[in-house]
């Protein structure tokens, strides 16, 4: 995976069409964020945990490269895709049911904004990593250009405000509502959970789809919170 331009303007129209085909938009992104996770460890024969993992687009491209992955979500019907042998389990990310220090990996992507107490499971997935492995963290903050998802870019005006204008004109709620399925989270407090935890090494910190050249955008306070996009935390488990 090269983190250039011409990767960001793929992931940027494969997005462009999640309304319409969104199994094909998150078969692309899984296939990349693979390739990304490839970059901090060696997938083949890893343990890796898929927390809000859904249908499971993650957990297939892990298991392509070779690891031994595990999807969990706390929705059952999100979870069917994987048939009654498709390694996953019905689970709370907010109190993940995996014991301390089990597995290699443990991995989130655009889940941390759909929970109420976000750094409460960004801790858990640190639980249950074993000494020496990865916390791979990604979520959407929220004054990103889609941070209110499908309500966006109205939820500057306010979460609730967007949750009105979208079911007037669409005439039905949306999918994610703010302070219920949809929280504000920025990019300040990743960075200031990540640089808090002893327990941890924050090894990188990058705008998950922009190009390599687009890091320093992350050292200037409120100009990241609106041009970032999306975080990723990568973080290793101190012995």
């Amino acid at each position: 995976m090269r983190a250039d331009l011409a990767r960001s303007v793929r992931l940027f129209r494969a997005f462009m069409t999640e309304r319409v085909a969104p199994a094909a938009y998150y078969s692309t992104l899984a296939a990349d964020t693979a390739a990304q996770l490839g970059r901090y460890v060696s997938l083949p024969g890893k343990a890796v945990l898929d927390v809000g993992g859904g249908p499971g687009h993650f957990t297939r491209a892990f298991r392509r490269r070779g690891a031994r992955c595990l999807c969990l979500d706390i929705d059952a019907g999100e979870l069917t895709g994987h048939g009654p042998h498709g390694g996953a389990v019905l689970g709370d990310a907010l109190s993940l049911p995996i014991a301390d220090g089990s597995v290699d990996v443990s991995f989130s992507s655009n889940v941390l904004e759909h929970v109420p107490a976000p750094w409460r499971m960004a801790s858990e997935m640190a639980r249950v990593t074993r000494p020496g492995g990865l916390v791979f963290l990604a979520y959407t903050n929220w004054l990103s250009p889609w941070g209110g998802h499908e309500t966006s870019p109205w939820h500057y005006l306010g979460g609730h405000r967007a949750a009105r204008r979208y079911e007037q004109q669409y005439g039905t709620p949306p999918k994610n509502r703010y302070a219920h399925s949809l929280y504000s989270v920025s990019v300040a407090a990743g960075l200031r959970w990540a640089r808090s935890r002893s327990d941890l090494e924050l090894i990188d910190a990058l705008p998950r789809y922009m190009p390599g050249w687009y890091r320093p955008v992350l050292r200037v306070p409120i100009v990241r919170e609106f041009a970032t996009w999306n975080l990723l935390l990568v973080l290793r488990k101190r012995p």
